[in-house]
């Protein structure tokens, strides 16, 4: 589904963000992609709807090379979902107005069949009962459960996380990552930016490692988190945060 081929990324400023990355992700796979900050993990995530431009390389989507100028991005990105660090909900709308808005606009559908489509997105992220809340009644849990259902609402083939839980209470975690784990089990496929190893143990599979620009490893979760990681690199990574 997802093909990248030497991907760049260097920065006005001479920094290179991204150094030949190299890989690709099936459809209904779930990538998690690991590694210390500033490694160009979610710089590498944003290059796959293209709200980070490449400097050189490939990206290929569904069979549509996305620097191709024939490319419809917009088309492409709405197949896209993404969720981010922070929550980006409209405080002045409530949640099911937020995960309503984008359907309406941009897909120009039925006010009715999208009412009933969101009211079903917020039960299955466990917020059926707040729907006509507004954002800021909510923990920050439950405003990225919002911004999942959001993403979701336009049917996307992918859905990109990056880092979803950073902002969040530890308490708050596990219900994000739970409905994340569920969009697994129904076979979304989903690229995920994260420090929780837990779930990449459990639900990715496949993990990359990156570190300063560079895809180092690339390796199924037993691999990874075997008693001996097979990259020195990945092995002090590891052993400084589990």
């Amino acid at each position: 589904m997802v093909v990248t081929a030497n991907v760049d990324k260097i920065y006005p400023n001479n920094c290179h963000a991204l150094k030949k990355v190299t890989t690709n992700i099936k459809r209904g796979e779930v990538v998690v992609i690991i590694g210390p900050s500033g490694s160009g993990k979610s710089t590498f995530l944003r290059t796959l709807n293209q709200l980070e431009t490449i400097t050189d390389g490939d990206i290929i989507v569904d069979g549509v090379n996305m620097y191709d100028e024939r490319t419809n991005i917009n088309k492409l990105r709405e197949n896209v979902g993404m969720v981010f660090q922070s929550f980006n909900l409209f405080p002045h709308l409530t949640v099911k107005e937020n995960v309503m808005l984008a359907p309406l606009k941009v897909s120009n559908l039925p006010k009715s069949e999208v009412d009933t489509e969101a009211q079903a997105l917020l039960k299955r992220v466990g917020l059926a009962e707040k729907m006509d809340v507004y954002p800021a009644h909510l923990s920050g849990g439950q405003q990225q459960r919002v911004a999942i259902a959001r993403a979701l609402a336009m049917k996307p083939d992918m859905m990109l996380f990056d880092e979803p839980t950073s902002a969040l209470d530890p308490e708050m975690v596990g219900e994000v990552l739970d409905v994340m784990k569920s969009l697994a089990a129904e076979g979304m496929t989903m690229i995920v930016v994260t420090h929780e190893m837990g779930f990449a143990n459990e639900v990715a599979d496949r993990v990359l490692f990156m570190e300063e620009g560079s895809l180092l490893v690339d390796d199924i979760p037993e691999n990874i988190f075997g008693e001996v990681a097979n990259h020195p690199r990945l092995q002090k990574f590891l052993s400084n945060i589990l």
